[in-house]
């Protein structure tokens, strides 16, 4: 009798059952596909349900919709995408050239001008500053103070010159001559506007006055004055008149440095002239040189004494006119002075 009643039993469990047993006999899911379609818990529990039992769908809560990744459209590629029109890829091109040639035309005219000050703002009462080549400045070069003593007399030469103004234009003044018993035997007097051309090379402009022994005579006067290369001081001036006569004065000198403050310092000057004039002792041509050496020692860069030696010539009816006045037209001289500027 027992045996009757447990039978029914055991079939009802079997049925109950039988929905497990067959989830646990399907084959295992791939781990790949798994990583991508999982499975959800609440499915699973569906699954298990008995047969018959209706199941409801959870509902999607605000929670699920957060934690759910969102497509990134960035990554795809919609040259490929099925719905797309063969040139749909090209167009967008075309599309985004022509939006990129639109905000370049807005904001090429809006380029701030390199020139003008930033974003327009300008000194306002502020005065504008001034830039180093725009400062007045003023110095005085004395090259050459000096005596000079020959077998027959001694006399003073003096050759300086003085600017003033700013650095690519100044006033320039410029004088050299001899005296003699308290006289100026030769004088020559230039004041010129000097503009520099280069960093080593200035352009002059301007006149030129004579006096002293004979007729006093003015000039118009244009050259150069500079450095030429390995540092060889350079002037080279011309000059005409009113009287149909033109000169040229070329004078070069050259520092060469023994030590830092012994220096060794060739010159030489000539003076050419169109006409002769014997009131100035200046014949035509080359009229008069000097070339000699001087030797100074720099106690500071402002002030250096000197001695040395010269050789002076005049050439052509200059010569003739002080050989018949007794004297000699070529002669050595010894010299010494200083050197100052400042």
């Amino acid at each position: 009798m027992t045996g009757h009643w447990i039978s029914p039993i055991a079939v009802l469990m079997i049925l109950k059952l039988s929905p497990a047993w067959a989830q646990e006999s399907q084959p295992a899911v791939d781990q790949d596909h798994h990583h991508h379609h999982s499975v959800a818990p609440e499915r699973i529990a569906t699954d298990a349900a008995p047969v018959g039992d209706s199941v409801t769908a959870p509902a999607e809560t605000a929670t699920d919709r957060e934690a759910m990744p969102a497509m990134d459209h960035s990554t795809m590629d919609h040259h490929i995408m099925p719905d797309a029109t063969p040139h749909a890829g090209h167009a967008m091109n075309h599309d985004g050239e022509s939006i990129k040639h639109k905000q370049a035309d807005s904001v090429l005219p809006n380029v701030r001008d390199p020139h003008a000050y930033s974003d327009g703002y300008d000194f306002g009462p502020i005065p504008r500053p001034k830039m180093g080549d725009e400062d007045k400045q003023g110095s005085l070069w004395i090259d050459r103070l000096e005596s000079v003593m020959t077998r027959d007399s001694t006399f003073m030469t003096y050759d300086w010159q003085a600017w003033y103004g700013q650095t690519y234009d100044r006033a320039l003044i410029r004088a050299e001559g001899e005296i003699e018993e308290g006289r100026f035997k030769d004088a020559r007097n230039e004041l010129l506007w000097a503009h520099a051309v280069t960093a080593y090379w200035d352009t002059q402009l301007g006149i030129r006055y004579d006096s002293g022994k004979g007729t006093d005579r003015g000039w118009l006067a244009f050259g150069l004055q500079g450095l030429a290369p390995y540092w060889l001081y350079v002037e080279a001036t011309a000059y005409v008149n009113e009287q149909g006569r033109a000169a040229f004065r070329f004078e070069t000198e050259y520092d060469l440095l023994l030590t830092q403050k012994l220096i060794l310092q060739p010159r030489v000057e000539m003076n050419f002239y169109s006409r002769r004039d014997d009131t100035r002792d200046v014949s035509s041509g080359l009229s008069n040189m000097e070339a000699g050496l001087r030797l100074r020692y720099e106690f500071e860069r402002e002030f250096a004494p000197y001695v040395g030696i010269e050789w002076a010539s005049r050439f052509g009816s200059a010569a003739d006119n002080i050989r018949i006045a007794g004297k000699a037209a070529e002669e050595a001289r010894l010299v010494a002075g200083v050197r100052v500027w400042f």
